[in-house]
């Protein structure tokens, strides 16, 4: 074997291997930098998303678990297959479908995922009206997300009606679906935390299957204002410095006194678009707009009496 010692800076030697190990070493330099690429899409794909930092860390780990399982594999070591069926919990427009929709994208494009397609589905999809269709209409939801993800929103509505409704059905037939396709597809049950506890509570089967649950946190006062700032920005708007102190006063207040199920960034987006259609009609006096007219929205606009 040709070998060459070469002493680095602090006079270790290393051993450079040539001919048949060049390859090796240029296979391990491409592996890490798709690694390191990898990574970055999965920064650059939730960066955008605020206050959901853990959900990042908890993608990498999938990402890092399937190129170990690759590496194990090569030298001969058993899988560890992944099982990625997640339980989300979280108040109104915390993001859940958001980052769900996301997720099946950016495991799609690290190979995780063979489509990256997104499905979802509600309580109608689901449960039939007679005996058997419950059955069938289930397994043919399961059957077009395989390759992505089947996000079924406020889950805990298959079990309200009853020993008699056909939505108890529909949850055993998706847990033999989990069995049969285990590694073909995502299953993702969402809903607001108190439900999603009880749910899983009266089906203590289902809570073993889901290896993710991930909480979904209202947002606190300065990230609201940093997502209505995002969201007029993305329609080439900005916010004056009293509109934000007006919306800043009047958002203290609403999570101060926090209605149940607050709707979080939906609320804010509300506001700013509301504000909008108001800027659009002060404007009609306007003979002559300029630019900063066009795109500033004032404290005038912002109307928060009936927001919602």
């Amino acid at each position: 074997m040709d070998t060459q010692m070469i002493h680095n800076e602090k006079g270790k030697i290393n051993i450079v291997l040539h001919e048949q190990h060049k390859k090796t070493n240029n296979n391990r330099a491409t592996y890490l930098l798709k690694s390191n690429d990898e990574l970055k899409l999965i920064d650059e794909q939730f960066s955008s998303f605020i206050g959901l930092h853990h959900f990042k860390e908890i993608i990498k780990e999938i990402y890092a678990t399937k190129l170990m399982n690759k590496k194990r594999e090569q030298m001969g070591l058993t899988m560890n297959k992944q099982v990625l069926h997640m339980i989300f919990k979280g108040n109104p427009g915390t993001g859940k479908t958001t980052i769900a929709r996301e997720l099946a994208t950016v495991l799609y494009k690290l190979n995780i995922l063979s489509k990256g397609h997104f499905i979802e589905a509600e309580r109608a999809d689901l449960v039939g009206e007679y005996i058997g269709q419950t059955a069938q209409k289930t397994r043919n939801i399961v059957q077009k997300s395989l390759g992505g993800v089947l996000f079924v929103d406020e889950a805990y509505a298959l079990a309200r009606g009853g020993h008699k409704d056909f939505g108890r059905e529909a949850i055993d037939t998706l847990v033999k679906q989990m069995e049969d396709f285990h590694n073909e597809f995502i299953l993702i049950l969402a809903g607001y935390p108190a439900e999603m506890d009880h749910f899983l509570l009266q089906n203590p089967g289902l809570k073993s299957r889901f290896p993710f649950h991930i909480p979904f946190h209202d947002y606190n006062l300065n990230q609201l204002i940093e997502i209505a700032i995002k969201i007029a920005s993305e329609r080439e708007y900005e916010l004056s410095e009293k509109a934000i102190w007006k919306l800043k006063n009047h958002l203290r207040n609403e999570t101060y006194h926090k209605p149940r199920h607050f709707a979080n960034a939906r609320y804010v987006r509300n506001i700013i678009e509301k504000s909008i259609r108001m800027q659009a009609i002060r404007l009609l006096h306007v003979r002559d707009c300029s630019m900063k007219d066009l795109v500033q929205l004032t404290e005038e606009d912002l109307e928060l009496e009936n927001a919602h």
